[in-house]
């Protein structure tokens, strides 16, 4: 069985359109207003901080807002980023968006936004979006190609036990979500009780002189880790076909997954372990522990990999800081680069004598690292269903959907 094809824009309640401009001084107070970046960082947009402008109402009846309505980004430096698609989620109040993007409003008595929404992540959508993508320097893509590209069009009853279907994997990933955050969150708040206030266990019987207590040391950070860069790889070494070892680059590591790979062979240096913390810079520092099978460190990304395995877990909290406060003193010729020079300069207070309260922090960050690694497979498993699921050649009743809660 195939779900019948049409039009996108048959399923549109009213034309699309592009977002407001407005000079600088309309921007500050006002209307929340939906820019590129949280069109980037968010599925679902709806009531993180925004900036504000100034709308009247007659401009908000034209280019507001509301639940259900679809975002599409007009303009990208990446291709994958053009035509990225999120929906507006239940805001609290009035809402608008800026003009590199495009709203599509869905009629809801034949089309339902939370399945559009997951069409057009799938990569059957995906394909249907990158089809109509032009540019050179930027890529985009324009309402008027949009409205036209081909959709797969099930009956309404079935668009919304396809969305629940796959928002039953998107829950339970949302749930592991909410834990990673309460174990981040915990770490963090011992790590400075313990290791920046000194306020670990024992301490009123330790002497402390220098602010440091007694048998502990201060390291460079060169002699407690392992540091190392990546391989410069070229372009077209490569793949998204899955062919030879994960490739990391700067953009993987928030969320610590990629779907590039090399089958270039390198030295054994270059492979990165799972629980190994990764630094990389694209504006900001990102850092975060490498989660899943061994992949190639690429160049540009570094890799630090405590000598000690009891400071795993301390090295990644304690570099935190050291690491951000270099994004507002590092510049390079094209982008802020963080050299063997910086990192050379940190030194670290080495505890000693701390081994449950060390434990105890390997322990939250390997509940994490499996978390994650959870959410993965429940990501890749509900993107394996979506192409079959939106194209109709899966009958949605034999469907095996993850059950109990997430562990």
């Amino acid at each position: 069985m195939s779900w019948p094809e049409v039009d996108f824009e048959c399923l549109f309640e009213v034309p699309s359109r592009n977002g407001v401009y407005k000079s600088k001084d309309h921007h500050g107070s006002g209307v929340p207003i939906v820019n590129m970046g949280e069109l980037f960082a968010f599925n679902r947009i709806g009531n993180q901080p925004m900036s504000l402008i100034r709308m009247s109402d007659a401009e908000m009846d034209k280019s507001g807002l509301i639940d259900g309505d679809l975002l599409f980004g007009r303009r990208s430096l990446v291709e994958e980023g053009a035509g990225k698609c999120s929906m507006v989620y239940k805001p609290a109040g009035p809402l608008t968006f800026e003009s590199s993007m495009i709203r599509v409003r869905l009629d809801r008595a034949v089309a339902d936004p939370e399945f559009f929404f997951n069409y057009f992540r799938s990569p059957i959508g995906r394909s249907r979006i990158r089809a109509i993508v032009g540019g050179a320097a930027v890529k985009g893509i324009r309402g008027s190609d949009l409205k036209l590209i081909k959709v797969h069009m099930p009956p309404l009853d079935q668009q919304i036990a396809i969305r629940q279907i796959v928002a039953l994997y998107d829950d339970l990933i949302a749930t592991n979500q909410r834990r990673i955050a309460l174990l981040e969150d915990a770490a963090r708040r011992l790590y400075r009780e313990w290791f920046v206030h000194l306020r670990f266990p024992g301490h009123e019987s330790v002497t402390v002189k220098d602010g440091v207590p007694q048998g502990w040391a201060i390291r460079n950070l060169f002699d407690v880790c392992d540091v190392d860069y990546g391989f410069p790889f070229k372009a077209d070494q490569f793949n998204t076909d899955g062919i030879g070892m994960p490739a990391i680059r700067i953009r993987d590591i928030p969320d610590v997954s990629t779907s590039t790979y090399t089958a270039e062979e390198v030295d054994i240096s270059y492979i990165v372990k799972r629980g190994d913390f990764l630094i990389g810079m694209d504006g900001i520092f990102h850092m975060n522990f490498w989660v899943g099978e061994d992949a190639l460190l690429v160049q540009r990304v570094c890799r630090i990999r405590p000598k000690l395995e009891s400071l795993r877990a301390y090295i990644g909290l304690a570099l935190h800081a050291p690491i951000k406060a270099f994004e507002a003193t590092i510049q390079g010729a094209t982008v802020a680069h963080l050299g063997a020079k910086h990192l050379k300069s940190i030194d670290l207070l080495v505890p000693a004598a701390m081994d449950e309260q060390l434990d105890y922090l390997n322990r939250a960050l390997w509940q994490q690292i499996q978390l994650r690694e959870m959410n993965r497979r429940l990501a890749h498993a509900r993107d394996l269903l979506l192409p079959k699921l939106m194209s109709g050649q899966l009958d949605i009743s034999g469907i095996a959907v993850p059950d109990g809660v997430a562990a």
